[in-house]
């Protein structure tokens, strides 16, 4: 404790005698922490914000659709259409093991629906599983079942637009009717208001989904080429963010075995990866913070410079107290420990400054609504832990120098020292 007064004496000495110094000294060090603080955790928030983005359309997904042959397997001719069917999903469900979870998805635009009022609506078919993997909420009543699928139910959940375009300010429940082309559908489920900034094929909350099976069957897509069986696309989970590559590797052989086209053929069929794009955009943000974080490990880096400053001018104004410290049987190892717990605490009371500067600013930023693709500043631990590693490396190579320098000197030299 005698031990900490004087440790914290000797650093109060040297602001009081070098005020405006210390007072720069001081606010660069804090600059620099909060910026690291700053920095990491932006990166951190517009990370946290793309995730989210990609969520809406659901989480560490894969959309595989029609594509056209670009190479010439066994001399099979390139430019041919690759049609997806739902044979494809069957074999992926029976032979890829990396795939946790595949669907087929059948969509046909602008048919008409009604009920109180009409409108032209995206229709998709799609099985039980689909509302899980790509995160489509219900608020009142459910999603399809395996049962609405196998029977072919005439059954319906549609998007909180839909539902307001068809029903108006009327209360509409769960068994209502709306028609689907001419043909009745009941109402099951109504989805929430959903707040979507990507898609691949329309809003979700413009859309109605009904079961595959009915909609392959009562209002198939408008295309010459469509005939029983094929899809629009296919939607599968990897059983593991880490091996989605091998996931993906295994889809593509066998869709190229069912399709005659070779694997390598990146036309074929093209895929909307969440999970790639997640690693995209992760290396671009990690990319900027890294960059950034070194321009604020510079800023820190000057105020270390500040900090070796005055312990410099503290050394010269302490000399006789050195050599006098010395006459008395201070140790060369003593002094040096001294003035480097000096330099150190003078350098991490700054910083710990910035750090609750920044700590402060994040919070309130947190507190602010969330915007698109910003998912605020979020200051873990690992992002303190950094700024302060970089505080430690800095105050510890800023207090060094002084401190030799003030063991170093020769007991009857710093005696006789005049100023």
């Amino acid at each position: 404790m005698a031990y900490l007064k004087e440790l914290l004496s000797g650093v109060v000495s040297n602001l009081l005698r070098n005020k405006l110094r210390s007072a720069l000294t001081m606010a660069g060090i804090a600059w620099g922490v909060a910026s690291i603080v700053i920095i990491v955790a932006m990166g951190d928030g517009f990370k946290i914000g793309q995730r989210d983005r990609l969520k809406q359309l659901g989480e560490n997904i894969v959309i595989i659709f029609n594509g056209r042959t670009e190479l010439q397997p066994g001399g099979r001719r390139a430019g041919r259409n690759v049609r997806l069917d739902y044979d494809d999903v069957r074999d992926v469900r029976a032979e890829c093991y990396l795939v946790r979870s595949v669907v087929a998805e059948l969509q046909r635009s602008a048919p008409t629906v009604s009920s109180y009022n009409s409108g032209v609506f995206t229709v998709n078919g799609v099985e039980p599983e689909y509302s899980e993997i790509r995160n489509i909420p219900v608020a009142r009543g459910r999603f399809l079942v395996a049962a609405d699928n196998d029977a072919g139910e005439r059954v319906a959940v549609i998007g909180d637009t839909v539902r307001k375009q068809l029903f108006g300010e009327r209360r509409a429940e769960p068994g209502a009717r709306i028609t689907i082309a001419g043909l009745p559908y009941r109402i099951v489920g109504f989805m929430p208001p959903k707040d979507q900034s990507s898609s691949y094929n329309g809003l979700d909350s413009e859309k109605i989904y009904v079961p595959y099976s009915a909609m392959a069957r009562d209002i198939p897509p408008v295309d010459p080429n469509f005939r029983a069986g094929r899809i629009a696309d296919l939607i599968y989970v990897p059983v593991s963010v880490k091996e989605w590559k091998a996931a993906r590797e295994q889809v593509t052989r066998v869709l190229a075995r069912n399709h005659g086209f070779d694997p390598l053929d990146t036309g074929a069929v093209s895929a909307f990866d969440t999970v790639q794009n997640a690693e995209l955009v992760d290396g671009i943000f990690t990319s900027m913070t890294a960059f950034l974080g070194v321009i604020a490990i510079v800023t820190l880096t000057l105020g270390g410079v500040g900090v070796m400053n005055i312990m410099l001018v503290s050394v010269t104004e302490r000399t006789r107290e050195i050599g006098l410290r010395k006459a008395l049987g201070a140790t060369r190892r003593r002094i040096l420990a001294d003035f480097l717990a000096e330099g150190v605490l003078l350098a991490f009371a700054s910083g710990l400054a910035g750090w609750l500067g920044a700590s402060g600013l994040a919070a309130a930023v947190n507190q602010l609504p969330k915007q698109e693709m910003f998912g605020g500043l979020p200051v873990n631990g690992a992002t303190s832990a950094l700024a302060f590693a970089a505080l430690t490396v800095v105050a510890v190579l800023s207090a060094a120098w002084p401190a030799w320098r003030a063991a170093s000197l020769a007991p009857a030299d710093a005696l006789r020292y005049e100023r």
